[in-house]
């Protein structure tokens, strides 16, 4: 999470100072001001990523200044400090301008929540533009989406045409195609690439913990729920929200989905104000709603609102042209990423990888090259370096974790990857997520799913 400028704007001396105390203890750089004047000042003279503005203030009001420091640079957040804390107030900051609202006296740990989700906002928006300014540079699939194939070339055209629109996108495809890739490279190109495009695995939570993370909650909704939390199609407000696994969602959790799709607007959990966000939808799935749909599992009516338009992403083994590209580039990528002088492959392992099926697709053979690169003692990869075997028919059979389906082979390794990083972790969970690459919550889930000791 990158560290922030921010300006504490309060008139009472005590209060301004303990809040500048915190957030200079947090790590960010902190000023403050006592009024209105002396914060517009600040806005003119320096860089400020965010301002903790007061609402009750001598002189100019927070809403006065709120005003004029969107005037001035409309790129500043801001969170609104009031003990006048009425819907109406808030209403009026958020129509200003302002980003959120806090009310006295200030909870810091829902203060800290707060900065945390707009630094992860900030630092979403900065790598998209970078990103965007590279698509440029370079052609906006260069550094994203590497193909040759006839059909990737007209889904590519078919991003061009949709992006710029507000219609909702359903990508179908086995695990692995590059869906997630397909969905950014939509906002990218989008009207929206300056605002956060926010992803949320539909498949990785529970049906309660999946409601609050869309939808968010207010302090008390619940067992727990000690501070009142925004939701992913808040955060995603004016930008896009990807719904990755769409086909998981419970009953409930599509109710709630088609009622925004039709009316744009929602409720928090345990909260009665209608909320209205300007989010576009991409969805994602690798099974058959139509099936689901027939089976009685999966809605209709919020089917259709899914289905405007529907971008089919091939399975790497009906687009074999593209493998010998994705090899070079995956090579290109790790080699970088260890410091490692990989020239290529040899003719044999080429061979190998250009006959073989791919069911985990381009996923899988980007952790085949990421292997081979890692563990290759020259700068040719050799066979020896790939995780295959040929049988006696000569058909190849990637060497398995264990018995079963490809799913019970993934799921023993997964198994296996979290019981040695919580070893090395001495069971301390978050350093154990660290060392995965995953949050903290979703090491609970998994911990929780295979009834591993907590």
């Amino acid at each position: 999470m990158e560290t922030l400028n921010i300006l504490v704007v309060e008139d009472g001396q005590s209060q301004r100072e303990m809040l500048q105390d915190f957030l200079a203890g947090e790590g960010h750089t902190v000023a403050g001001a006592e009024d209105g004047k002396s914060a517009i000042d600040h806005v003119l003279e320096g860089h400020h990523d965010l301002l903790l503005l007061d609402y009750k203030m001598p002189g100019m009001n927070g809403l006065d200044v709120l005003k004029k420091v969107k005037g001035i640079n409309p790129q500043i957040d801001v969170i609104m400090m009031t003990a006048y804390g009425t819907i109406e107030t808030a209403v009026e900051a958020m129509k200003s301008g302002a980003l959120d609202y806090i009310t006295k006296p200030i909870d810091l740990d829902e203060l800290n929540i707060l900065i945390d989700r707009i630094s992860e906002r900030r630092t979403l928006i900065r790598e998209n533009q970078i990103l965007r300014e590279k698509l440029w540079k370079k052609g906006f699939t260069a550094d994203q989406i590497v193909y040759k194939n006839r059909k990737m070339e007209d889904l590519i055209n078919m991003v061009g045409r949709v992006a710029s629109s507000r219609t909702t996108i359903l990508l179908q495809g086995e695990s692995g195609t590059g869906k997630e890739l397909f969905a950014r490279l939509i906002h990218k190109t989008s009207k929206r690439s300056e605002k956060p495009m926010i992803v949320v695995n539909c498949g990785a939570l529970p049906e309660t913990l999946l409601e609050s993370e869309l939808f968010g909650y207010e302090k008390g909704a619940f067992t727990g729920a000690a501070t009142r939390r925004v939701g992913r199609f808040e955060e995603a407000d004016g930008g896009t929200l990807f719904l990755d696994e769409i086909g998981e969602l419970s009953p409930s959790v599509q109710v709630k989905l088609l009622r925004f799709l039709q009316e744009r607007e929602f409720q928090r959990l345990g909260g009665n104000r209608t909320i209205q966000s300007d989010v576009r939808i991409i969805s994602a799935t690798n099974r058959d709603l139509e099936n689901k749909v027939a089976e009685g599992t999966f809605r209709e009516d919020l089917f259709y609102r899914l289905n405007v338009v529907v971008m089919n992403i091939p399975p790497l083994r009906e687009k074999k042209e593209d493998i010998s590209l994705l090899i070079k580039h995956f090579i290109s990528r790790f080699s970088a990423e260890n410091s490692k002088k990989i020239e290529g492959l040899s003719s044999e392992a080429m061979d190998i990888l250009l006959k073989y099926d791919y069911p985990g697709n381009i996923r899988e053979l980007e952790n085949i090259i990421e292997r081979a690169v890692v563990i290759a003692r020259y700068s040719v990869i050799s066979v020896n370096d790939l995780p295959f075997k040929e049988s006696s028919s000569q058909s190849l059979v990637i060497q398995k974790t264990g018995k079963g389906s490809l799913k019970d082979s993934i799921e023993a390794l997964e198994q296996r990857l979290i019981e040695q990083a919580m070893e090395e972790a001495v069971h301390n969970q978050s350093k154990a997520a660290e060392l995965l690459g995953v949050s903290e919550r979703m090491l609970r889930y998994k911990l929780k799913k295979y009834g591993m000791k907590q």
